[in-house]
C-alpha cells in the first residue's frame, strides 16, 4: 500500500518561495505508470490541483500556477518537493500530495497548512 506524508507546511511570508515535501513509502516513485500530483485547499473553499510529476520525472502544471510552481523529486530519498515562488496570501491552504494511477488520485497524504502572511 502506498502511503505519503507531506511536510515543510507552516507560516511564510509573502514574497518568499514556499518548499513542501511528500515522502512517499510502499512504492518506488520511479514506478511505471505512477504520477505524484500536488493539489491544495484554501480553508471553505474546493481543492485546487496544482501539478503532477510523473515517474519519469515530467511535469505537468496547472496554467494558473505555471509561471510560480515547480517540482523536483530525489529518487535516493523517494521524496517529491513542491516549490511556489512569490506567495500572496491567497496561496494560504492545505496542501496534499497524492498518487495518480488510472486517472485518479489513488492515495493521499494526510495534508500540511500552509499560511502566508506578513
Amino acid at each position: 500500500q502506498v502511503q505519503l506524508r507531506e511536510a515543510g507546511g507552516g507560516p511564510v511570508k509573502p514574497s518568499q518561495t514556499l518548499s513542501l515535501t511528500c515522502e512517499v513509502s510502499g512504492a518506488s516513485i520511479t514506478t511505471n505508470p505512477y504520477a505524484w500530483s500536488w493539489l491544495r485547499q484554501p480553508l471553505g473553499k474546493g481543492l485546487e490541483w496544482i501539478g503532477y510529476i510523473s515517474y519519469y520525472g515530467d511535469t505537468t502544471f496547472n496554467p494558473s500556477l505555471r509561471s510560480r510552481a515547480s517540482f523536483s523529486r530525489d529518487t535516493s530519498k523517494n521524496q517529491i518537493t513542491l516549490q511556489l515562488r512569490s506567495v500572496t496570501p491567497e496561496d494560504t491552504a492545505t496542501y496534499y500530495c497524492a498518487l495518480f494511477l488510472h486517472w485518479a488520485f489513488a492515495s493521499w497524504g494526510q495534508g500540511t497548512d500552509v499560511t502566508v502572511s506578513p
